[in-house]
């Protein structure tokens, strides 16, 4: 008998002797022997992991393969529970809360625009309307008008088609600078800080049994599901305004579209701006939509 066959046949018998068999000059021998500790230990130990496996494990990972994204209907059950830190009771009245809010904002970036933009009124109120807004796929300006880049939005004449200018897109960059130099720690604290008012401020928007943080993470996945342009994005004009061509972009909602028009590079700085407060409100990484790029299609005419 070769060596590899001896090697074969030690092996054969260690599996048959881990399965509880043994070989006929053994089997007197075995039954005298004490039941070893060692394999008690063994079983109790596996006993455990089947415990864990079936009542623990294997249902975490049946709740993870839910979904990857929620969508709007279960969203609410995949979120984070709200942080019970800040103050139980809002530290001024909501009508009064300016002044606060942009002491309070020195904190989360020194852009001097951001000074600005928080010279407006009822700062609180704007902000939780703007952020439902986006939240329900709706336009935000309404309640952002401080936020309107200077200019026009650009176009193209190609044969009887339009594209967006590509130079048009440096309108935006001022604020999105501003919302990049954001600092996203700090700006948790700030909301956690205001969170009693801007939920009053919610309920006085039809919201009474709703978390306006929860309304804040369904904006970011919505701003974050819009695809980053690779190409141009080809229009048709209308009666007031541009209609896209590709079906696929024209479908988006409201609040997808004024992200689009912004540019493919700044839509893409805002996402990973977004991402970033998104982790640290303590939203799960693998609950927010990946980055997605899209070359726009033309359909025939």
């Amino acid at each position: 008998m070769t060596e590899n066959e001896n090697d074969l046949n030690e092996e054969k018998i260690e599996e048959k002797e881990i399965a509880g068999e043994t070989f006929e000059g053994e089997e007197i021998e075995v039954r005298k022997r004490p039941f070893p500790k060692v394999l008690f230990v063994f079983l109790i130990l596996v006993i455990a992991a089947a415990l864990y496996y079936f009542l623990i494990y294997k249902r975490a990972a049946k709740d993870e393969r839910l979904v990857d994204v929620p969508p709007a209907a279960v969203f609410e059950k995949e979120l984070p529970p709200a942080s019970s830190e800040g103050p139980a009771k809002p530290p001024v009245e909501l009508d009064k809360s300016d002044d606060l809010v942009r002491q309070l904002a020195k904190e989360i970036s020194s852009h001097p625009r951001l000074a600005e933009w928080l010279k407006s009124k009822d700062l609180i109120r704007r902000f939780v309307a703007a952020v439902d807004n986006i939240a329900n796929g709706l336009s935000p300006r309404p309640h952002i008008d401080f936020f309107q880049p200077p200019g026009e939005f650009v176009t193209v004449k190609r044969g009887d088609v339009y594209v967006a200018d590509p130079e048009g897109y440096s309108r935006y960059h001022t604020v999105v600078d501003v919302f990049v130099s954001l600092e996203s720690d700090q700006c948790v604290s700030l909301f956690r800080s205001m969170k009693p008012l801007c939920q009053e401020a919610y309920r006085d928007l039809g919201y009474p049994d709703q978390d306006f943080e929860q309304t804040i993470l369904r904006a970011i996945v919505e701003l974050m599901g819009t695809p980053v342009i690779e190409g141009n994005i080809v229009l048709e004009k209308a009666v007031l305004n541009y209609v896209i061509l590709d079906p696929a972009l024209e479908n988006l909602s409201v609040a997808q579209k004024h992200l689009l028009r912004m540019g493919p590079e700044n839509v893409g700085a805002i996402q990973a701006k977004l991402r970033e407060m998104a982790l640290a409100l303590g939203f799960p990484e693998d609950r927010l939509p990946r980055t997605r790029y899209y070359a726009p299609q033309i359909p025939e005419r």
